[in-house]
């Protein structure tokens, strides 16, 4: 049985293909960003690489949950 994603993650396959880049890569940059509130770098991953809102809001609230231990 094939288990699926939920939340946040539950975007990913459409980020990649829509954007071009691993899952990975967006996080990465998302962590190497001086930004650190969420809407900050939602509005960065907007402004400076073109992500729709909701894409953004996914990685970046994945990306703090995973790096809070969440």
């Amino acid at each position: 049985m094939s288990r699926t994603a939920k939340g946040p993650a539950s975007y990913f396959p459409s980020i990649e293909k829509k954007y071009g880049r691993p899952v990975a890569e967006w996080k990465d940059l998302i962590r190497s960003s001086p930004l650190t509130r969420h809407m900050e770098l939602v509005s960065w991953l907007k402004t400076e690489h073109g992500i729709g809102h909701g894409h953004a809001n996914a990685l970046v609230a994945h990306t703090l949950a995973e790096d809070s231990g969440n």
